[in-house]
């Protein structure tokens, strides 16, 4: 009788955490969707996909292993800083981007495994 009832409560406690999981999956997503309502954001991912073609050669850093920095990435956009900024927080915040911090200055690069599983689930989902 006992192992009935904590087989049930198990059970149920299983299908919580499941349904959380893909809540916290869904707002992701959504989150990753307002991202990439910005042509910008969309442009800035597009960049980075070939910072070597889209970026001048970095000063502080041999290549672009680590990412690109922030100001290469103002200065294409010709957006003020905070701007750039707020949308680069908000594109790692949904992990689109990964950032590294070297010295006094912060470099991001794309998340392609987060950006594969975002369109795989465009395939699926849409």
């Amino acid at each position: 009788m006992i192992s009935g009832l904590w087989l049930s409560i198990v059970y149920h406690f299983f299908h919580l955490y499941l349904d959380l999981l893909i809540y916290i999956y869904n707002m992701n997503f959504l989150e990753i969707n307002k991202v990439l309502s910005n042509k910008v954001r969309v442009d800035i991912l597009y960049w980075l996909k070939k910072p070597e073609d889209n970026f001048p050669p970095q000063i502080n850093v041999p290549d672009f292993n680590n990412g690109v920095c922030v100001c290469h990435i103002q200065d294409k956009t010709g957006l003020s800083q905070s701007t750039v900024s707020h949308y680069l927080t908000m594109m790692h915040k949904v992990n689109v981007l990964t950032a590294t911090r070297i010295g006094k200055w912060t470099y991001y690069k794309r998340n392609e495994e987060e950006i594969l599983n975002y369109i795989n689930s465009l395939r699926s989902e849409l």
